[in-house]
């Protein structure tokens, strides 16, 4: 899907490149007239706007990265930077942050309404428009909304569901806060109905790995009803993936495989990038040596370096490799091999795809949600099987809801270090059952902070309400209907 996008995207870029020009997602008003009365006429003009939803999401690599791992305690801050990031990871954070402008994510879905919207009208002007091939794109539409509805819920809670795309003045811009819990349910509804049209008969390993797939439908699926805790659902949509022979476990030899030269057998979707083609990621620059952005955390370095750790296949020289004494660096997205040395070069620096779902992944959700339902023996055997591949010893996890949480919450953080995972699995653990695991989140990031933060840090984060972010500044002064997180209002 390299080489498609890039096509694709300069014919959507010619058609649309006024479409995106504001800053504010409710601005985002297509030219009209002549321009968007030509273009919808084909299925090429669908795909291409199809293309522009994948390629504008996966510019957001970086992003997610900071909102995955900020909060969590698994990087930590180095000299250069940004205020906007160093005041997330503090916790420090007021409506003014850029990081709390959601418009990213509201351009993607003003893509994929878009598609949905017009894709019917396009097949009755195009007799070579099958009714196939067009639920086919929907379906990826569907899933790509959903997608990035799910971030929203997670980062915002209660967050405008837009369903219409703002192609004229007469959609409604000013929409208020919908309930995070019917933001999922809506989602929910669309993704079992329109499971059934997506496709697995990509021409390319790349769209295979980075389009919506079957899988794809039920990777998101599965980690929106753990988010829940629907756990019998969780566990009815990963044994989809699970029995599905497409998908297999790399294995401890060629774990590094994932990431370069990724797109592994193991992988369901990730974001696809190749630095040749002018595809860059945002992760080689802010992981790189030279960027003193991020690095490991002291529990990172905890879990992966040789002096603490046993992890061979996943720790020092894979997951991170040291530069110096207590100096260390995240490895998986420069390293060209698991050997701490061999850096990324060239047109590969900037080509290292984002990992959204991979099958270790499923694995895992799966042992969380057996363990939640009193399953322990095969929650084990799930989790012993993940340390077989990587290596290790299994462990023994005594029986209770509780022990088994902090066990899949501990092999999650060394499978998924740095992954984007780190806050959300976080986040889950502290509201799962009433919130009656709110200090044990506290408690594992305040670890990660001076100690002169910790007291303030720890105040912070025990309003629950304070684990969202705000809605962005100029977002509530244009719409008078949108209600601030009350953590935020002064």
């Amino acid at each position: 899907m390299k080489k498609i996008f890039k096509i694709r995207f300069i014919l959507l870029f010619l058609a649309l490149s006024m479409q995106f020009s504001c800053n504010n997602f409710l601005e985002l008003i297509p030219p009209g007239g002549l321009v968007r009365e030509e273009f919808w006429k084909t299925k090429e003009d669908v795909e291409a706007v199809l293309m522009g939803a994948y390629q504008s999401f996966a510019s957001m690599d970086g992003s997610l990265f900071t909102y995955g791992e900020a909060r969590g305690d698994m990087v930590k801050a180095d000299y250069n930077l940004g205020s906007g990031e160093r005041n997330l990871m503090e916790s420090n954070i007021y409506p003014d942050n850029w990081l709390c402008n959601w418009n990213n994510f509201y351009k993607v879905i003003n893509y994929c309404n878009d598609v949905i919207k017009n894709a019917p009208i396009v097949q009755k002007k195009d007799n070579t428009f099958t009714e196939f091939h067009l639920k086919g794109l929907m379906s990826e539409a569907i899933w790509l909304r959903s997608l990035n509805y799910f971030y929203l819920v997670r980062l915002f809670n209660d967050v405008p569901l837009v369903l219409e795309p703002s192609e004229s003045d007469d959609v409604d811009f000013y929409l208020p806060n919908t309930k995070g819990e019917a933001v999922l349910e809506a989602i929910l509804k669309d993704l079992n109905e329109y499971r059934p049209f997506a496709t697995d008969g990509y021409k390319s390993l790349e769209e295979v790995k980075g389009r919506a797939t079957k899988a794809a439908f039920d990777a998101l699926l599965a980690d929106i009803s753990l988010w829940n805790f629907d756990y019998n659902k969780t566990i009815e949509y990963c044994n989809r993936i699970l029995g599905n022979k497409e998908f297999v476990m790399m294995p401890g030899t060629r774990w590094f495989e994932l990431y370069y030269p990724g797109n592994s057998l193991e992988s369901i979707y990730e974001l696809q990038f190749e630095d040749k083609y002018n595809q860059k990621n945002a992760t080689y620059g802010i992981t790189n040596r030279y960027s003193n952005n991020y690095d490991p955390s002291t529990r990172a370095v905890e879990l992966f370096a040789r002096q603490y750790a046993v992890e061979i296949t996943r720790g020092e020289d894979a997951s991170i490799t040291k530069l110096s004494e207590d100096d260390y660096l995240i490895w998986k997205f420069v390293g060209r091999a698991p050997d701490g040395k061999t850096e990324r070069t060239g047109s590969d620096q900037s080509s290292c795809n984002w990992i959204v779902y991979r099958l270790a992944e499923i694995h895992l959700m799966k042992a969380e949600a057996l363990s939640q339902l009193n399953r322990y023996g095969e929650a084990l055997t799930i989790i012993n099987f993940i340390r077989e591949r990587a290596n290790v010893v299994p462990i023994v996890v005594g029986n209770s809801a509780i022990a088994f949480e902090d066990a899949v919450m501990e092999e999650r953080a060394l499978e998924l270090a740095f992954e984007g995972k780190r806050w959300f699995d976080l986040l889950r653990m502290g509201r799962r059952n009433n919130y009656s695991r709110k200090d044990k989140l506290v408690e594992t990031i305040i670890k990660n902070v001076p100690s002169t933060q910790k007291r303030i840090l720890s105040a912070k984060l025990s309003n629950p309400l304070g684990w969202y972010l705000p809605i962005y500044k100029g977002e509530i002064e244009r719409n008078k209907n949108l209600v601030q997180n009350p953590y935020y209002k002064f």
